[in-house]
């Protein structure tokens, strides 16, 4: 097929329906369960562990292409659970640019979330922070599950560590790094992340 003799919109079109096509192949090939209404723009990049579970909700949309997100993405949407028993849930109505997401033990994000470029969600450290067991793999790095609750907004590039839990309705600044939890509908910026603006001051405004 000669792409040059296409309209910009039709071949926009036809490239988003190819690549949605392969996308969901993708997702179902490696085990994933997903919802029929969910949608994948570009190709993730998918790793299930055997005996673990990828669940992708109603109405996702998992952005891996540059074209169709304005900040651009610098990767695919990448899915990984790392052992046996783990849970990776995205939940109904979520929307994903570019980002990682790696559960060892849990994470779990709700209903609704905006997550921005190249976001980071991870419940492990990868690797022991104790130097004679750092090479003796991932068994050995601490864990801890991940919670982001409903209507969560994070920023583009923002990292989100184990153990955290992100309340309902909060924000998460572009480029935050959070290592504590989050109380619903504050927001929260900066490396450590703190928060900027409180619950209660959110609310009142």
């Amino acid at each position: 097929m000669n792409w040059g003799r296409l309209p910009a919109r039709a071949e926009d079109k036809l490239a988003q329906l190819v690549t949605a096509a392969l996308g969901r192949w993708r997702l179902r090939h490696a085990g994933v369960e997903v919802s029929a209404s969910a949608k994948t723009m570009g190709l993730p990049i998918v790793s299930r562990n055997e005996g673990s579970r990828i669940v992708i909700g109603d109405d996702v949309v998992l952005c891996s292409a540059s074209r169709w997100t304005a900040l651009g993405v610098a990767h695919p949407v990448v899915l990984r659970t790392l052992r046996a028993g783990a849970v990776l849930d995205i939940g109904r109505g979520t929307g994903i640019s570019g980002g990682s997401f790696c559960a060892a033990v849990s994470v779990r994000i709700g209903e609704r979330c905006l997550i921005g470029a190249d976001v980071l969600v991870a419940d492990t450290d990868f690797h022991s922070i104790d130097p004679g067991q750092r090479q003796m793999g991932r068994e050995h790095a601490g864990c801890s599950p991940v919670h982001i609750g409903d209507d969560v907004f994070i920023g583009a590039r923002a990292v989100i560590l184990k153990g955290v839990r992100i309340g309902n309705g909060a924000t998460v600044g572009a480029g935050a790094v959070v290592t504590r939890s989050v109380p619903a509908f504050a927001i929260v910026a900066g490396n450590p992340a703190t928060i900027v603006r409180a619950a209660a001051a959110r609310r009142s405004a």
